[in-house]
């Protein structure tokens, strides 16, 4: 196969994205990516460091789109209803993009890999931001994050997979959760000022 002249980075991350999302990250090969392009495996390593640069890459490119749904999400809104529009953003990526997500659930230390880390971290920021107008501690940030994805990876994760199957609304669960976490958080909060 002939190299496909124009060829860009960003052709190919997309490419690798929409083919995660379709079929599975697991399924991800340089040799899939490239015919869906047009072209022979060789040529992508003009744009990406093998297998592991295009999962590096495509890690990158969901974090920023993470974001930037995060960030709409909690445009115009306040506490409470922010970090509920976030949670249901969040939800709606990782069911919508389900390769994409994939690529979030490892994080490198910033000595491993500052981009990646850097890439990953302006979601945390745009949720560090939303805690501190709930006026929870600055303190307790990084913890109260960790909490929230941990609760929101584990439904969206069985939900993804089939895992509910009693006869409930799904999305009135979800309301449960972000409710139960939210109310947690607050909770938690006003125990520990006493």
């Amino acid at each position: 196969m002939a190299r496909k002249v124009g060829l860009t980075r960003d052709q190919v991350v997309e490419a690798a994205a929409d083919l995660a999302d379709s079929e599975g990250l697991h399924h991800l090969s340089l040799a899939r990516v490239a015919a869906g392009l047009g072209v022979s495996s060789p040529s992508l390593y003009s744009h990406v460091d093998g297998l592991g640069g295009l999962h590096r890459a495509l890690a990158v490119e969901a974090s920023k789109r993470l974001d930037t749904e995060v960030r709409r999400a909690a445009r115009g809104r306040t506490g409470v209803d922010a970090l509920t529009s976030i949670g249901h953003a969040y939800r709606s990526f990782a069911l919508r993009h389900p390769g994409r997500y994939a690529t979030l659930q490892t994080t490198p230390s910033v000595e491993d890999d500052p981009e990646v880390f850097a890439a990953f971290g302006a979601v945390v920021s745009t949720l560090t931001a939303v805690l501190a107008e709930l006026g929870l501690p600055e303190a307790d940030a990084v913890s109260l994050i960790r909490a929230l994805r941990s609760a929101l990876h584990g439904f969206v994760s069985l939900e993804a997979s089939g895992g509910f199957g009693l006869p409930a609304d799904v999305d009135q669960s979800f309301e449960v959760l972000l409710e139960v976490i939210v109310l947690g958080m607050l909770a938690r909060d006003r125990t520990n000022g006493e």
